[in-house]
C-alpha cells in the first residue's frame, strides 16, 4: 500500500498523509494533471468520481462529483492556487450543491499536495489544513483518513497499467 503515514493535528488543523509511489514525480502529477486519471483515484472505490471540469492552473477551478454504492451523488470543487509541474500544486478543496456552488455548511480545506523523488519514486506529501478544529474533527468524523487513504493506494495500479 502506497499510503506509509497518516497524522492528524487538532491543534494546527492539518492532516497530513505520506505515499510512496514505485513511478516517477512526473507520472503521479500526470495522474493529477489528466482529468480521465485523476477520476481513477479521487475518492474512495466505492465513491468513483467523475470530473466535470478540470483547470489546474493558479485560478483554474476543477469540479467533480463522487457517486455512492446507492446512486447517490456527492458533489466538490478545487479553487487552484498554485502549481509548479511536476513538483506541487495547492487548492482549497470544497463540498458543493448539484451545480457546484460552494456548500457554505460544510468544511473547506486548504490543500498543498508535493511530489518529490524518492528511492527510485515518488513521495507523496499530502497536507490538508482546515479553518478550524471543529472543520478538522467533522472531517475526521466522516472518514477522511480511510477515504482519503484508499483513493490515494489506487493510484499504484493506475500508474502500473
Amino acid at each position: 500500500m502506497p499510503v506509509t503515514d497518516v497524522q492528524q493535528d487538532i491543534d494546527t488543523r492539518t492532516l497530513t498523509i505520506v505515499a510512496e509511489f514505485a513511478a516517477p514525480v512526473e507520472r503521479i502529477w500526470q495522474v493529477y494533471a489528466d482529468p480521465r486519471q485523476l477520476e481513477k483515484v479521487w475518492g474512495p472505490p466505492t465513491y468513483p468520481a467523475t470530473v466535470v471540469e478540470h483547470n489546474l492552473t493558479p485560478g483554474g477551478r476543477t469540479t467533480y462529483f463522487m457517486t455512492g454504492p446507492d446512486g447517490e451523488k456527492y458533489a466538490g470543487y478545487w479553487e487552484i492556487t498554485a502549481t509548479d509541474e511536476p513538483r506541487s500544486f495547492s487548492f482549497d478543496d470544497g463540498f458543493a450543491d448539484e451545480d457546484f456552488n460552494p456548500n457554505a455548511e460544510m468544511p473547506v480545506s486548504k490543500n498543498v499536495f508535493t511530489f518529490a523523488e524518492f528511492d527510485g519514486g515518488t513521495r507523496a506529501t499530502y497536507v490538508s489544513t482546515y479553518e478550524s478544529a471543529e472543520a478538522l474533527q467533522q472531517v475526521l468524523d466522516m472518514g477522511v483518513i480511510e477515504g482519503a487513504s484508499s483513493a490515494i493506494n489506487q493510484i499504484d495500479e493506475l500508474v502500473a497499467s
